[in-house]
């Protein structure tokens, strides 16, 4: 079967194991389809290039495909947004991670904290935390910095008292000494974590490898999960993050499998926690327009295709 290759730009972490056992394990390949998967720098970044059509398909907090398509996006774009989510990827334990010597919600008064950029993705379950801790946005400055290895470097070099950190680097971070304040697990009962998303018009014209990524994704999901797999599942990761050390796979495997944490199952899209993402956007976002109609950004079509033909 001829492969048709997609253009897929994805957040570096754990997440990615999936795509990987896909790639490696030829469950894409089944499926006709050969994704190319390029890690982004940011947010700004992925957006800007995915809706310009430079990629044909991103991963990604679903904020960021929200926040472009309402126009309140952090760059500009060349072409109008025309974009949906279409399958959930992963829930998230999204930690506020502070260096050793912030021992209080109280000491991050006066300090820098980065965060990927200040208006879209996770930035609001940083401002709902501050804002539960009593803290106002005169007690401290946000600083755009990047994607999570970037903030997590600089936040190790001492330029930001703190910063929103996903797994492997909580676990390091932690390792090294540093303290969790809180984690989204805490703050929310439902939040999403990252979910697969598209252009409209691409979607459409190209409706087949769609189907057939997602069929390839689902079935590498399977695998991934399944305990059997574990040993090598476990080792797959460890080849593509040699920067985790040894004792860090175990671990980050066992957020990776919960699905509270980690990879969702059937790649389902967790609606509540859309409807969260919303409020916190009406809320915090500049723009301060209410958002309530979760389904103006999805296009389920396609996955519910790809899973009555499993």
């Amino acid at each position: 079967m001829a492969e048709t290759p997609i253009k897929l730009i994805c957040f570096p972490g754990t997440g990615l194991l999936t795509l990987w056992a896909g790639l490696e394990k030829g469950f894409f390949a089944a499926h006709g389809t050969a994704p190319e998967i390029e890690t982004t720098p940011s947010s700004m970044y992925q957006m800007q290039k995915l809706i310009d059509g430079d990629f044909d398909m991103a991963c990604g907090a679903v904020d960021n495909f929200i926040a472009y398509q309402e126009g309140a996006g952090e760059v500009e774009t060349e072409r109008t947004p025309n974009l949906c989510v279409m399958m959930g990827a992963t829930q998230i334990d999204v930690a506020f991670v502070v260096r050793p010597e912030i021992e209080s919600w109280e000491d991050l008064k006066g300090q820098k904290l980065a965060l990927d950029a200040l208006a879209t993705g996770f930035a609001f379950v940083l401002y709902r935390m501050l804002d539960n801790a009593g803290l106002t946005s005169d007690d401290y400055e946000m600083v755009s910095v990047g994607a999570t290895p970037n903030r997590w470097e600089a936040v190790q070099k001492g330029e930001y008292a703190g910063t929103l950190l996903i797994e492997p680097f909580t676990g390091m971070a932690r390792g090294a000494g540093y303290r969790v304040m809180e984690s989204s697990l805490e703050t929310f009962e439902h939040y999403p974590g990252q979910m697969f998303g598209a252009d409209r018009d691409w979607a459409a014209a190209n409706r087949e490898t769609v189907v057939g990524f997602m069929r390839g994704y689902l079935d590498a999901l399977d695998w991934t999960l399944d305990p059997a797999n574990g040993e090598e599942a476990a080792s797959m990761l460890a080849s593509h993050m040699p920067q985790m050390k040894p004792q860090a796979i175990a671990p980050a495997m066992a957020k990776l499998v919960d699905p509270r944490t980690g990879l969702v199952p059937e790649g389902a899209v967790d609606l509540k926690g859309l409807e969260t993402v919303l409020e916190l956007r009406s809320q915090y976002a500049p723009q301060k327009k209410q958002l309530t109609d979760v389904g103006k950004y999805l296009d389920l079509s396609y996955y519910e295709e790809a899973v009555a033909g499993r």
